[in-house]
């Protein structure tokens, strides 16, 4: 095999691939590249984990076609360190691979493309296109609540339900829960002629965490294409494909979970009290005798929130105007979760609703109530469960 590489497209192309890539696989094959060039200018790359996925199509001068495994990490590094200009992929009946560039030449070892995993099924008479933007800035809203390591499989992942045009994306564990929705410009093409989308996966949080970062949300036009199987999904852009397994099961009924009707109401700007909550995290966050203290005291009276946090590395008190309806209440959170669970409300204004000290609070934009019937249906809300504190 013998292939001509521009180094920018080569460099590019190699930046997602890595995200098929996992050093805890035990198999070498999935640990590479693996570099299938077609005559007259077309190379196929791929990695693949066994859980998820990446394949690639580069422009290139292809002079000899062939096949081979190799590494993926010693790849990008070498054409990263190569001077600019062409680069010259060579492999011989040996499997010797040689990377030159100018006066520059690297060897390294191949591994037969026959070794290389069996990846699923990357294309389908069925799917649905959606906008990258759409998907992206949903997922940012639900990353930092789903769950890592949970004894129940489906809390680890991202729950996405799809019925006609409208979309939902829930994450939680045994803490935290983020519930998205909005109506999105969803395009069905069916073999059968059907045009609704009605769907659900699991999609894990390593690959959410992978696609996120492929996602463009700077490009309005720019469009996901999304082909789904039992057990696995691919969605597909303009340069990239990704797939992935899914996680089967049902996901837990989240809306039992919500509480319905709330007794106390506070309305708080969102970035004064991130900040707050920063200065506390000050102390929350250090580490005294091998031990983090990390919570944090809400204390509400009336128009005044009182913010609290004390450990062996000292103390912190911060106050803010609030509008509040109801009783007053002292409750305390994890402060960690509590800043996540701010930082993922988008809204100048967030609207918090209480129970009591021992029941979960709602988290949701304020601006939500007064939003026009003119505009699409968008709403968010972040759920998160108390700690008991020790005086």
């Amino acid at each position: 095999m013998k292939v001509i590489f521009n180094k920018t497209e080569i460099c590019e192309a190699v930046v997602p691939l890595m995200s098929g890539v996992s050093s805890k696989v035990t198999l070498a094959a999935a640990e590479g590249i693996l570099i299938q060039a077609k005559a007259p200018d077309q190379c196929v790359m791929t990695t693949y984990d066994l859980e998820k996925g990446v394949r690639v199509t580069v422009n290139a001068q292809v002079i000899e076609e062939g096949e081979c495994i190799i590494s993926a990490g010693k790849f990008s590094q070498t054409v990263k360190a190569m001077e600019d200009g062409d680069i010259i992929l060579t492999v011989d009946d040996r499997l010797t691979a040689t990377i030159l560039c100018g006066k520059s030449s690297h060897t390294m070892s191949a591994l037969r493309a026959s070794d290389f995993p069996e990846i699923p099924r990357l294309t389908s008479p069925n799917g649905f296109t959606v906008p990258q933007k759409t998907v992206k800035t949903m997922m940012s809203k639900c990353l930092y609540a789903m769950g890592v390591n949970d004894q129940r499989p489906v809390l680890n992942g991202l729950f996405v339900n799809i019925a006609g045009s409208h979309m939902d994306m829930v994450s939680c564990d045994s803490f935290k829960m983020a519930v998205c929705g909005t109506e999105a410009e969803l395009t069905s093409f069916a073999e059968d002629g059907q045009t609704g989308i009605n769907t659900k996966f699991i999609l894990p949080n390593k690959s959410v965490n992978e696609l996120f970062k492929l996602l463009d949300d700077k490009n309005d036009e720019a469009a996901v294409t999304i082909f789904m199987s039992r057990k696995n999904i691919v969605f597909v852009t303009e340069n990239v494909t990704f797939f992935s397994k899914l996680i089967e099961g049902e996901y837990v009924d989240y809306n039992r979970i919500l509480v319905k009707n709330h007794r106390i109401v506070m309305y708080a700007g969102r970035d004064s009290l991130i900040n707050a909550l920063e200065r506390a995290a000050l102390i929350t966050e250090e580490k005294v005798a091998g031990a983090v203290r990390s919570h944090v005291k809400l204390t509400l009276e009336g128009e005044m929130l009182k913010i609290t946090a004390q450990s062996g590395a000292g103390s912190s008190y911060d106050e803010l105007r609030v509008a509040h309806d109801g009783d007053d209440i002292v409750i305390g959170f994890n402060n960690r979760y509590l800043l996540d669970s701010l930082r993922a409300c988008r809204a100048d204004t967030v609207k918090i609703s209480m129970t009591s000290p021992r029941m979960a609070i709602h988290i949701e934009p304020a601006e939500s109530e007064t939003e026009g019937e003119d505009k699409s249906f968008e709403h968010d809300l972040f759920f998160l469960l108390p700690i008991r504190m020790q005086d």
